[in-house]
């Protein structure tokens, strides 16, 4: 059935329209229906019918009591009698008919708006049905769209311009993703079209779409942190995750909850500018970190944004190369296009003191961005955070089913010892990348920069007989206005937590307040996951929880096919 769908419409020979009425692939009202043989509208006709079988009622009950009341036989009619009780039966067999048979389907054997045209195809041309792997897209193309198909095959038109030219976002998705099953000879079906804004990524978020992936969101909570709740979104595909991280929000609640502290806001970039000669590298070094040039320097920088502000320059220098690290502050946005911005204004102020300098490039690495770095383990990028708790023993011992000293001893030797022997760069914890990497999926972070968001270190000790566990971040690059944080599903995500979009009483608190619950979601999961492995639950619990029982061999044997 799904291969009929799929078919063109009939010839105009075997429809019967009103006047100017038009044919669509993708309308089904355009198909031949029942009611397009009445003489009236469909609406007038029925109320028709229902006017005539509340009247003929009516009089024919007057008529009765009346002759009741004068003793006369009821089998006594006359012709308007006759008449009423005619258009009685006909009124009724109409609303039945019309009415009634439908209802009695919905209940026997469900009809999609789709079906009496379906079968009218198998009828005029009975095609053969196709294997599950030979499915083409549901997305059903136009005449006018499949030309455009072809053109963009030829190359006549070029696939990134078809947003530009149609004027229509959904319609050029539908048409690359047609042209591109064709180029590939494979299917995409399983990949949605439908159901998605895509006027809204058009020039920021993404180019090409041919659909979107879905990924599925848990929430965990509430988290208890500085005194406030917040129920965590978390988009995942790994089982367990949201759960694990839900038990440890709910004994860091059953504590008394957790603290944080945020020591750090600048983004930093990081450009590379050469001279003919080692001393003059050295001279631009000693200028830009010259105390009495560096205002001159941050009201250029700040001219760029309002939201901007220059907070230092570090230099390094490589023989001729310089590369200049700048950190400033971005409000309630990443703010990785707006420093680049203002490191484009500084630089061509420096050219005009320097005319020798060579501008290699706006980035150099130092920066530096979505790779592990030491430079963001040790000065930070984005927001600095460090979070802890004190987890009663109780706490330890009912909820995490462990007890305090097997977690400080595990985490001594795995993720001090064992991350050392490693020779890990800012990965001294049990798997903080995995909370980071769904709280940014889910709110419309930039995915690639979990790379250094998540450098942290988690330290447990005893405080008692209870358990101080903290979590320290130094480069958690996060923000609430720009970029995906736009987008319906992730602003939805935002405003869950209280943070969607720019904070108007104070810029920077909104993306600030995002970091330090990533932070607290990072020490619940910590928490939890290290219980977990000082118990020997870990692999209990993936089993149980991260295992589908769904026959997926039969699953790829229907996936893997090509389209004909």
């Amino acid at each position: 059935m799904d291969d009929l769908r799929r078919r063109p419409p009939l010839p105009k020979s075997h429809h019967h329209r009103r006047p100017n009425q038009t044919a669509s692939a993708t309308d089904p009202n355009s198909y031949p229906k029942a009611s397009d043989a009445l003489p009236l509208p469909l609406y007038l006709t029925n109320g028709l019918f229902v006017t005539l079988f509340f009247t003929v009622a009516y009089f024919l009950l007057n008529r009765w009591r009346e002759k009741i009341r004068t003793s006369t036989p009821l089998h006594v009619v006359t012709l308007s009698e006759i008449a009423a009780i005619f258009s009685l039966f006909a009124s009724v067999i109409y609303l039945l008919g019309f009415f009634g048979i439908d209802f009695v389907q919905s209940f026997v054997a469900p009809r999609t708006p789709h079906d009496d045209w379906h079968e009218h195809d198998v009828v005029l041309e009975s095609p053969p049905p196709r294997p599950p792997q030979q499915k083409k897209d549901e997305q059903l193309i136009s005449k006018e769209d499949e030309e455009i198909v072809e053109s963009v095959l030829s190359g006549t038109t070029a696939s990134y311009e078809l947003e530009s030219k149609l004027g229509d976002c959904k319609r050029a998705a539908a048409i690359r993703r047609e042209a591109l099953q064709k180029t590939t000879g494979r299917s995409l079906q399983g990949l949605p079209l439908e159901g998605f804004d895509y006027q809204s990524i058009l020039g920021q978020c993404c180019e090409n779409p041919v659909g979107y992936v879905q990924i599925p969101v848990g929430v965990a909570g509430p988290l208890l942190l500085d005194g406030e709740e917040y129920m965590v979104p978390m988009a995942t595909t790994e089982g367990c995750l949201v759960a694990s991280t839900n038990r440890g929000f709910k004994a860091i609640y059953a504590s008394g909850g957790a603290e944080s502290v945020l020591f750090n806001d600048s983004m930093t970039r990081a450009p590379i500018v050469r001279f003919h000669s080692v001393v003059r590298a050295a001279q631009l070094k000693f200028f830009v970190e010259n105390p009495l040039n560096f205002d001159a320097l941050a009201v250029v920088f700040n001219r760029s944004s309002r939201f901007a502000k220059l907070e230092k320059i570090r230099s390094a220098i490589a023989g001729r190369n310089l590369y200049l690290r700048f950190s400033c502050s971005t409000g309630d946005a990443m703010g990785m296009n707006m420093i680049s911005k203002g490191v484009q204004y500084v630089l061509e102020f420096l050219q005009n003191e320097f005319p020798d300098m060579e501008v290699v490039g706006i980035s150099g690495n130092f920066c530096s961005d979505k790779k592990a770095a030491a430079v963001n383990w040790i000065e930070g990028r984005g927001k600095s955070v460090t979070c802890e708790a004190v987890i009663k023993e109780e706490v330890v011992r009912k909820v995490l089913k462990t007890d305090v000293d097997s977690l400080v001893k595990l985490n001594v030797n795995k993720n001090l010892v064992g991350s050392a022997m490693a020779g890990a760069l800012g990965g001294f914890n049990a798997h903080a990348s995995n909370i980071v990497s769904a709280v940014f999926i889910a709110t419309g972070q930039d995915p690639a920069q979990n790379i250094e968001s998540s450098h942290c270190i988690t330290l447990m000790e005893a405080d008692g007989s209870d358990l101080h566990i903290s979590v320290t971040m130094p480069s958690i690059e996060v923000g609430t206005v720009g970029g995906g944080t736009q987008l319906a599903s992730q602003s939805a995500c935002l405003n869950l937590l209280g943070v969607k979009g720019a904070s108007k009483d104070s810029p920077g608190l909104n993306s600030r307040q995002l970091a330090r619950i990533v932070a607290g979601a990072v020490l619940a999961g910590e928490l939890s996951l290290m219980s977990a492995i000082a118990s020997g639950q870990l692999v209990q619990s993936h089993m149980k929880y991260n295992r589908s029982s769904r026959d997926v061999a039969n699953l790829a044997s229907v996936n893997t096919g090509r389209i004909q």
